[in-house]
């Protein structure tokens, strides 16, 4: 791709931090501008080289920038986009990390107006449990699934750019409606982080808390991996994508129901059943997890 001459990063953290590393080691971007809520972060991530400057005004921000990449919680989108919508320039494309869209969509309709047009929404699969820019790799993004949602009002130049930036970090580009986006993830991504922030409570609430923890090992590890992720991302993709997650979780809590009914009635053909179609499912996936059509997703 050509190189950009300037793209800012509103939210410089692990997956802002990690695009702007990713373009840098790629050559894609000549500077990097970080805008965010605390000058510290941005002064960390200064001195660790993941952005060039730092700036609290918009219209310095902004000025000649080919690309604004948001990257904070999604629960932001709207407020930010308003303030940054008057200092949006002729060329600057804009677009997000979020992993929830149709709200992100909204937000960019409500905020932006006619300028709507200028805003992809996406959505890189990757991360990690840790947060912040520190944690910030320039291969984060390396054969990971990148999902965009255009707009009907995107132009094909406007997707292009953005499209071509996640290519240049390495990743692998599809499309998806909105509205598919969300169902697909809140069953595959939002579900599962709740589930794990939930048994971690659960346990934490108890009297022998100490006790559980002391003894637990590597299953419970892998299994409340993601638990350790940010609180506050994770509450704000909740809550935008409640309705879908509130279905899956439904669906989770009959299945649930039915291995208990199991377990009651001493049944273990049907667990044993249970548990080999599980295993056999996730092995399938294991096996095909880089394939073009996962996730039901086109490529690009």
């Amino acid at each position: 791709m050509p190189q950009l001459h300037k793209i800012v990063i509103c939210g410089v953290g692990l997956i802002g931090g990690s695009f702007a590393l990713a373009l840098k080691q790629a050559g894609a971007v000549r500077e990097v501008v970080g805008m965010g809520r605390t000058t510290a972060s941005l002064e960390e991530a200064q001195r660790l080289g993941v952005i060039d400057r730092y700036t609290t005004d918009w219209a310095d921000a902004l000025r000649d920038a080919d690309l604004l990449m948001l990257a904070m919680p999604v629960g932001h989108t709207e407020a930010t986009l308003r303030q940054l919508a008057p200092h949006l320039g002729p060329t600057t494309i804009i677009s997000d990390a979020g992993s929830t869209k149709q709200d992100v969509v909204a937000a960019a309709y409500a905020a932006l107006g006619g300028k709507a047009g200028r805003f992809v929404p996406g959505h890189p699969i990757a991360g990690a449990e840790k947060s912040g820019v520190a944690a910030a790799q320039a291969n984060l993004f390396r054969e990971r699934r990148v999902v965009l949602t255009p707009l009907a009002e995107n132009s094909a130049a406007a997707v292009a750019l953005v499209r071509d930036a996640w290519l240049a970090c390495g990743a692998e580009v599809s499309k998806l409606t909105a509205a598919t986006h969300d169902a697909i993830f809140a069953a595959v991504s939002h579900l599962p982080h709740l589930l794990a922030y939930a048994l971690v409570h659960e346990f934490a609430n108890r009297e022998n808390a100490d006790r559980l923890f002391g003894f637990a090992a590597g299953g419970f590890r892998d299994f409340t991996r993601i638990a350790s992720s940010h609180p506050e991302m994770w509450r704000d993709i909740c809550l935008a994508n409640r309705t879908a997650l509130i279905r899956e979780l439904d669906a989770y809590q009959a299945e649930l129901i039915r291995a208990r009914v199991l377990l009651a009635s001493a049944d273990g053909p049907g667990l044993e059943a249970l548990f080999g179609k599980a295993r056999s499912a996730r092995d399938t996936w294991l096996a095909t997890q880089h394939a073009a059509t996962d996730g039901g997703a086109s490529p690009e």
